[in-house]
């Protein structure tokens, strides 16, 4: 049981500020690094420390910390639930241009209506998860552990402000091309060529691969290995077998052969690894699901009793008139969209039935995996499908079809990220003796938060990475005496033909994107998106019937082949094949370290207690590197949506200079490890 502290301070007016303010931080750094690596990290851990030394300096109580974390943590979850599927819109051709007053409207009713859902489901799952003996939450009592060693001192801030330093250093030097973020050549091998790559220049991508450790960041970096080394050299040698000659440059055709061809296969790979993840915990979904039914009845007769302050919940009758107030909402949203009356009601059963189903299963997963492992876009590409198939019979289709299935998949995806995260910070709340229903109001602000800015960062980072790269190929074309473009017609909203340089000019960005086929923005090079260009792929295949379903076939048996072979997990060498090589190798390089520095404790046998010291020490400070790379990123991002020149020290940086500082960044992270681990 938690600890009593009765008449301490906790929802204060100064923590839940902090933890708002948190939010909107937490929220534009996670949704900068989903875009560009498909992966995010719980915001748990930095929000604890940052709560815990800011609370201490004010002289607030260990209430007051946990209140500020779980306020603030929750922006990691409104951006999981935004990278997954709002790019989608821009990608499957139905926002554009994707920022505009009504996408903002419904993006941030979305994001705010499905987290406030999913804190409401949780209302009802919390009593018997959280006392659920068989469930470790490793996460939360991570967590937990942070606040009690700050009161004994907060020496964890240094690392974290330390990595965040060095992580907005790096990123500044790349920006300004002191050094190279990428690295590539063509080797050549008899008639064909391989394209090697080196890792980005990336302290973000190291701490990602530091804290998922060796094992899950080399089964990620296979992936792309698999794609890079095998398929999409091997590909583009039999496409072009006739004319081997003719291939001017086989950086680029291989690079094109990887985003026309291979990526529908990793998708392939991607699905059956979702359904694969979920089929392999089907007893724990089975009991999450059969426990949050049964806790209906026991909410009822709860609220009778006098329950202790640790136990009491938000009021359930209050639960259920605010979950049946996003229902309404989300009827005006999807009908907006289809017009269609009864396919609307019908999607909103769909997603209270469904939502309520995956937030279970995602507060119970929590429980045995922590949110960091949570397959949040699986549950939400099984919700995506069921829907898109009873939407295809009943006579929805087109533009207006795939719409509507992409917002019920929003507000799902959404529900279920808020109701994980929830669920890890009621459990680590508990731990602490907070009171449930005061730390569930809080976080509704907290969603709030990170919800009214998220489509603006999204924006920036999507617009400023278009105008960016579009305004260099316009500087090349016109170097090389290009006058014209020749466009074929690829999207629905922009006419086929020839465009002079200045017609493209007046365009706007998206517009100029496509016509000169610059592959930035949502799905393109620098913000892959993977998830969200998943939800798209799928849902415009399932509608258009036009998708290369024999691709994704393909992928999804080789799929099967990886379970046949007992691989550990499928899902992530799908996503290491959807990514570009340098950003898994980045990944991987983090994952390196990390068994570098369990090497070094295994050869110096430390104690329990010095492996512990290390491990956090080496979270914090890879944390730091993640966040100081994301918030700086947003900073050159803004920059270039606002088209204000920058200064660039080299014409071609130097590669290996980075190398040798991103190399150096690893053997800091792990002496420091170390030092904490002596002390």
């Amino acid at each position: 049981m938690g600890s009593n502290n009765g008449g301490m301070r906790e929802f204060t007016f100064r923590a839940v500020l902090l933890g708002v303010v948190m939010a909107a931080f937490m929220g534009a750094a996670n949704a900068y690094l989903g875009l560009k690596a498909g992966m995010t990290i719980a915001a748990t851990y930095t929000t604890a420390v940052v709560g815990m030394a800011v609370i201490k300096a004010l002289g607030g109580t260990i209430l007051e910390e946990n209140m500020a974390r779980s306020v603030g943590s929750i922006g990691g979850n409104i951006a999981s639930g935004a990278i997954f599927t709002l790019p989608a819109f821009f990608i499957t051709g139905i926002w554009l241009p994707f920022y505009g007053f009504s996408h903002y409207l419904i993006a941030t009713v979305i994001l705010i209506a499905g987290g406030v859902l999913g804190i409401m489901f949780v209302t009802v799952t919390r009593r018997v998860l959280i006392g659920e003996k068989d469930l470790p939450f490793p996460e939360s009592v991570a967590a937990a552990s942070i606040h009690k060693a700050g009161q004994e001192g907060a020496k964890g801030t240094g690392h974290l402000l330390a990595g965040m330093g060095l992580g907005a250093l790096f990123t500044v030097l790349t920006e300004l091309k002191v050094v190279a973020l990428k690295w590539q050549t063509i080797v050549s091998a008899g008639k064909g060529s391989l394209l090697l790559r080196g890792p980005e220049i990336s302290p973000a991508f190291l701490g990602v691969g530091f804290i998922i450790g060796p094992k899950l960041a080399a089964v990620n970096f296979s992936g792309g290995v698999l794609a890079w080394g095998l398929l999409a050299p091997a590909a583009a040698f039999f496409l072009n077998y006739n004319d081997l000659g003719g291939v001017a440059d086989w950086a680029a055709e291989i690079t094109r052969v990887w985003r026309d061809y291979i990526r529908y296969m990793a998708i392939g790979g991607m699905l059956v690894g979702a359904f694969y993840t979920l089929f392999k915990m089907r007893k724990s979904l089975a009991q999450g699901l059969s426990r949050s039914v049964s806790t209906l009845g026991a909410g009822k007769s709860a609220a009778a009793e006098a329950l202790p302050r640790t136990d009491r919940d938000l009021d359930f009758r209050a639960a259920l008139a605010t979950a049946l107030s996003v229902a309404v909402l989300v009827f005006f949203v999807f009908h907006r969209y289809a017009g269609n009356v009864p396919a609307s009601l019908v999607a909103v059963v769909l997603m209270i039935v469904l939502g309520f189903v995956f937030a279970a299963v995602s507060g119970y997963l929590v429980g045995i995996i922590g949110v960091s492992s949570n397959p949040t876009s699986g549950l939400t590409v099984s919700v995506l499908i069921i829907v898109a198939f009873i939407m295809v019979l009943m006579g929805l289709g087109g533009a207006s079809g795939i719409s509507a299935v992409l917002i019920v998949a929003a507000f799902t995806c959404v529900s279920v990220s808020v109701a994980g995260e929830m669920m890890q910070d009621l459990k680590a709340g508990h731990i602490l003796g907070g009171t449930p229903w005061k730390m569930q109001l809080g976080t509704v602000f907290g969603v709030a938060a990170a919800a009214l800015i998220m489509f603006l960062v999204l924006s920036v980072l999507h617009l400023g990475n278009i105008k960016q790269t579009v305004r260099a190929k316009l500087a090349d074309l016109e170097a090389a005496g290009v006058t014209e473009v020749v466009y074929d017609g690829g999207h629905q909203a922009i006419a086929a033909g020839t465009y002079s340089l200045d017609e493209i000019r007046a365009m706007i960005p998206e517009r100029q994107n496509e016509v000169l086929k610059a592959n930035a923005g949502f799905g393109g090079e620098k913000i892959p998106a993977p998830q969200a260009s998943l939800m798209a792929v799928v849902a415009k295949g399932i509608f258009d019937r036009r998708t290369e379903w024999i691709l994704i076939l393909v992928g999804a048996l080789m799929g099967l082949a990886f379970i046949l072979m007992q691989v550990r997990s499928p899902m992530l060498i799908a996503v290491g094949m959807y990514l570009p090589i340098d950003t898994s190798f980045a990944i991987f390089l983090g994952g390196a370290f990390k068994a570098l520095l369990e090497k070094r404790m295994e050869k110096r046998e430390l104690a329990a207690e010095g492996k512990e010291a290390a491990a956090n020490t080496g979270t914090l400070f890879s944390s730091g590197l993640i966040a100081g790379e994301a918030l700086i990123g947003i900073v050159f991002a803004a920059v270039a949506f606002f088209e204000i020149g920058l200064f660039h020290v080299f014409k071609d940086p130097p590669y290996l200079l980075g190398l040798a500082g991103i190399l150096a960044l690893g053997g800091l992270l792990v002496a420091r490890s170390i030092g904490a681990a002596r002390r």
